[in-house]
């Protein structure tokens, strides 16, 4: 495929955002327009209506990028960086994929892929079209924006014929071609505009720019520095900022900062830090050049920061290096800006770029950091539109002119970076956030949350009912496909949510909160609602265990209308939710909730009754077992000697008085599991316990316990020992070889190693909580076969080596979660009485389209609160390819007779950086590659392997399911797939903009 971008001429450029906006309201896709006239700040003799805008980078490079950010609020633009390697040399040495900013940002591109003239052309066509577009869409003061020049890499480079050029061009454009002939294409059209006449075109200035960012190469010697700032200033005569590198710091600040953050797994070494510019040298350089600026009466500062080097380790990007940005680059900017503001007092002006997003930014541009561009939060999901919150969120602060940097509040804002959870990362790696299906050509919508539930939960439906308060549907919602919404409300460990797209904002909805709440608001209006649906002929069904699996089994069971008996062997019903989690993880009462439910639809219960062979049941009269008795055996030993404690034993006599545990002094749990997390904090608790230790082999980042488990034991007061395998528990003491990580798999994972150390631990009692198994009694009595592990031989049905016997939950697979219990009771509930879970929903749709779109973009800074969900809606509109893009590569368009919009693909606008794959929730998904794309050229339709269409003679000329072909999309029996003719004509007809 080509990743070559083609410039679009200036007068398709303007006929495309007057189309769009005219016919959808939108330009370039963004549907929320920024109106910032009325106020602006003064810089480098023009003014800003903001001081915010995007950083040198893939939102400065095309003119369509610089609009778009425009649009949507940004006014200092800082242009993509030229130098004199450019166009084919300097794509030929950026990787591709070169963009990754899932978390943190990386990237392995420095400067624009177009040739230098191109750039200047890009930048000229977004000057002129800002301009007009400020003045027809009453966007602002059309003088109320500011270019910014980025040029490196080096003198000789930035002193040669082409850079030169270009620079004296940007000064005064007054003579160019590009520049004449967007005027005159303006006063050619004037009839296309309201707003817009000819003493407005003739107004529009041809001094693009009046500033430059100095941008050096790592390693660039510091008289180089400087004598590239002295060219700029005295003989260029602009007003000059100098990239500073964030190793100005030194080595042990940015390691020690980086590892006190979570960012311990980020590698790089001393060799940047000691052949950068370094402190010594950059302060009197930087006295030099403030006072040769105000000799030649021009505005210096500095600029904070250049991304920052480090090594590829697990595949990121294909290169050996990358340069880091985003919110692990935030601490060390901020702590370098406050290092420079201390030693100039606050009197050198400070241009900011390093992770700043809408809640950072006033206080920064409140500090007299300003100007500061963008990089990172632009190209996640809501894009561009993040900038109309940003400006949003400087509302109201003081737009003087730059006096100063004030000292007290930068240290603030240090202070902040340093300790707030936003800049800290999770202690486990980024869980996988792509649902496991291929990228479909069309209808690409799905809801990543619901794919990711084991129960395919209508989570959308049920967040949109709790978002109008409609608490009795989103629980009846909820109870189509989950029979225990009180314990999943409570103790799910959600791994809903590490799919959910709200994760690139600022962490994922609160799915599970909003289903404990349903089910408490929902319950009294619920629960007498609840009977069966229908009657189920021979289908009498005995439920072995009344635990998470055979309760469920037997509220869907006896829903679809079986009769049901449930046999638990205890006196009461919750299998291990009751006897084993801790009360501090949840209450008797929730559980209850879940047996009222459960037993609404008449099934039968009967405690104290234990069955030891299921084939008795069969004999009876029942004509199928669920065998659903948990997974109760002990673990695996996990001492070479001594005794220890068995964790399902210790937890179920904790639950019953944790005053009669005697565990000594000092305890050591051994496990990395959710249930040794469990343990820890359950011994926490027991009296006389004065120290808990936790024993794992590899580090926190690589422990099975969900984030939010493990937290919660570190909070608890639990230590946790890492790098240590147990041995030997002789006279109070457990001796532990010391373990070291070896060098990471492609996955990232680290496997641990002996040194052949060995430490002493105190252990007046060691609980294990280590691989629990199931009990194969009942199993061997009934003569079902069992696999290696001791764990029975089923069908896809789950039923097992005899005939009408079926396994569910722990009991089939071991320990597990209560939603994978759930739904092994939906998979036996088909098979035997072959109900649907299909009923009640939301239509599969989370907000609606408009409110959708409208609440993208948007970061919250308080996500504890449930006063509404956040949800996204990617069940009704997903579009995040169209949000990251930074070329606008990825457009939206409504199709007739479809649902709400399809993708396509514009393959001239697209350099293949990558970004929109690293979100599409879709695994492998490369919307780039994978959507129906259209092309401008027979040359880009050959050179690529996309399915797509060209306009050509006769027809479209189209390429699909590996067949190409000219076709008359418009006989329905052309032979294309419908929902592709269909797309093609909708682009034909109503986004023929589109179209080269």
């Amino acid at each position: 495929m080509s990743d070559i971008m083609r410039p679009i001429p200036f007068d398709q450029l303007m006929d495309w955002i007057l189309t769009e906006k005219k016919a959808q309201g939108t330009v370039f896709g963004e549907s929320r327009l920024a109106k910032l006239g009325g106020h602006a700040r003064p810089i480098f003799g023009e003014r800003v209506e903001s001081p915010v805008g995007p950083a040198a980078g893939p939102n400065t490079q095309l003119a369509q990028n610089i609009i778009a950010s425009y649009v949507t609020g940004a006014r200092f633009f800082e242009l993509k960086t030229v130098q004199k390697m450019d166009g084919a040399e300097l794509s030929a040495c950026v990787n591709k994929p070169c963009i990754l900013a899932a978390d943190e940002g990386y990237n392995c591109e420095w400067s624009t892929e177009l040739t230098v003239p191109d750039a200047f052309d890009e930048y000229v066509k977004a000057w002129v079209a800002c301009k007009l577009l400020a003045r027809e869409f009453d966007l602002g003061d059309p003088d109320g924006f500011v270019f910014n020049m980025s040029v490196g890499y080096d003198l000789e480079g930035i002193k040669g014929e082409k850079v030169d050029t270009y620079i004296d061009s940007m000064k005064d454009a007054s003579d160019t071609p590009v520049f004449q002939e967007a005027i005159a294409w303006a006063k050619a059209n004037l009839d296309r505009f309201q707003n817009v006449d000819a003493a407005f075109v003739d107004s529009i200035s041809p001094h693009v720019s009046r500033s430059v960012t100095e941008s050096t190469l790592h390693g660039c010697p510091p008289a180089e520095i400087e004598r590239i700032a002295t060219h700029l200033i005295a003989e260029k005569g602009l007003n000059t900022y100098i990239k500073c590198n964030p190793t100005l710091l030194g080595y042990e600040y940015a390691r020690k900062t980086l590892d006190s953050l979570g960012f311990d797994y980020i590698v790089f070494d001393e060799h940047h830090f000691n052949e950068d510019l370094q402190w010594a040298d950059a302060v009197p350089m930087l006295r030099r050049l403030i006072a040769l600026a105000a000799e030649c009466g021009v505005e210096f500062g500095v600029k904070l920061t250049n991304t920052f080097p480090v090594d590829v380790t697990c595949f990121e990007l294909p290169s050996d290096e990358m340069y880091m940005s985003g919110r692990s680059l935030y601490p060390l900017t901020i702590s370098l800006a406050k290092r420079i503001a201390d030693e100039f007092e606050g009197h050198l002006r400070i241009s900011f770029s390093g992770g700043a997003d809408a809640l950072n930014v006033r206080a920064l541009v409140d500090a007299g950091i300003w100007p500061v561009t963008m990089a990172t939060t632009l190209l996640k999901p809501g894009g561009y539109q993040r900038l109309v919150q940003v400006d949003e969120s400087l509302s109201g602060i003081d737009d003087a002119p730059f006096s100063r940097v004030d000292l007290a509040k930068v240290s603030t804002i240090v202070d902040d970076a340093l300790t707030n959870p936003r800049y800290r990362k999770p202690v486990k790696p980024m869980p996988e956030r792509h649902v496991g299906h291929d990228l479909p050509l069309i209808d690409c919508f799905t809801a990543p949350c619901r794919e990711d539930c084991p129960i395919e939960q209508d989570i959308p439906g049920y967040l949109r009912a709790c978002g109008e308060g409609r608490y009795a549907d989103a629980l009846r919602i909820i109870l189509e496909r989950n029979a225990l919404p009180f314990t999943t409300g409570t103790i799910c460990p959600h791994t809903c949510g590490d799919s959910c797209m709200r994760n690139y904002y600022e962490e994922h909805v609160h799915i599970r909160e909003f289903k404990l709440l349903a089910a408490e608001k929902g319950l009294a209006e619920v629960l007498p609602t609840l009977s069966p649906r229908g009657t189920v002929d021979n289908r009498k069904v005995a439920v072995v265990g009344a635990g998470p699996a055979g309760l469920a089994a037997a509220s869907f069971l006896s829903r679809a209308g079986a009769d049901v008996t449930v046999f638990e062997r205890t006196g009461e019903l919750g299998g291990i939710v009751r006897h084993v989690i801790p009360g501090f993880r949840i209450s008797d009462e929730a559980i209850d909730h879940d047996v009222e439910l459960c037993s609404a639809y008449g099934a039968t219960f009967k405690t104290g009754v234990g069955v030891t062979n299921a084939r008795d049941l069969l004999d009876q009269g029942f004509s199928d077992v669920v065998v659903a008795i948990g997974a109760w055996a002990s673990g695996r030993p996990a001492l070479r000697s001594g005794e220890a404690l068995d964790a399902i034993d210790f937890l179920r006599d904790f639950r019953d008085d944790p005053a009669q545990c005697r565990l000594g002094t000092d305890v050591v749990v051994i496990g990395g599991g959710n249930t040794a997390m469990d343990v820890a904090r359950a011994a926490k608790r027991v009296p006389g316990v004065e120290h808990l230790r936790l024993v794992y082999r590899r580090t926190r980042r690589y422990m099975p316990a969900d984030e939010e488990e493990l937290v919660m034991a570190l909070e608890d007061g639990v230590e946790l020992m890492e790098l240590l395998s147990p041995g030997d528990l002789a006279n109070g003491v457990l001796t532990c070889e010391v373990m070291r990580l070896g060098a990471p798999d492609a996955s990232g994972r680290r496997a641990p190693e002996p040194t052949g150390e060995t430490v002493s631990v105190p252990a007046t009692a060691v609980i294990t909580a280590v691989g629990e198994r199931i009990e194969q009694g009942l199993y061997l009595a009934t003569g079902c076969d069992l696999d290696g592990k001791g764990r029975p031989v089923v069908s896809d049905s789950l039923e097992t080596s005899v005939p009408h016997v079926f396994a569910v939950g722990d009991a089939r697979r071991g320990p597990a979660t209560v939603v994978k219990a759930i739904a092994d009771a939906m998979t036996v509930t088909r098979a035997i009485s072959g109900a649907s879970f299909d009923g009640m929903g939301e239509s599969n749709v989370g907000p609606s389209y408009e409110s959708s779109l409208v609440s993208r973009g948007s970061l919250e800074a308080d996500v504890q609160s449930l006063a509404h969900t956040r949800c996204l809606g990617c069940a009704t509109v997903c579009e995040i390819c169209c949000e990251v893009c930074p070329n606008r590569a990825n457009v939206a368009v409504r199709v007739p007779g479809m649902r709400e919009r399809q993708i396509v693909h514009v393959d001239g606008m697209c350099n293949e950086c990558g970004n929109c794959a690293v979100f599409c929730p879709y695994s492998e998904g490369r919307p780039y590659k994978d959507k129906l794309t259209l092309f401008w050229s027979r040359e880009d339709f050959d050179d690529s392997t996309n399915e797509g269409f060209l306009p050509a003679e006769g027809g479209m000329l189209v390429r699909v399911d590996a067949d190409e072909g000219t076709f008359d999309v418009d006989d329905l029996s052309c032979g294309l797939p419908e929902s592709v003719r269909k797309t093609i004509v909708a682009v034909r007809n109503t986004y023929s903009y589109l179209l080269s």
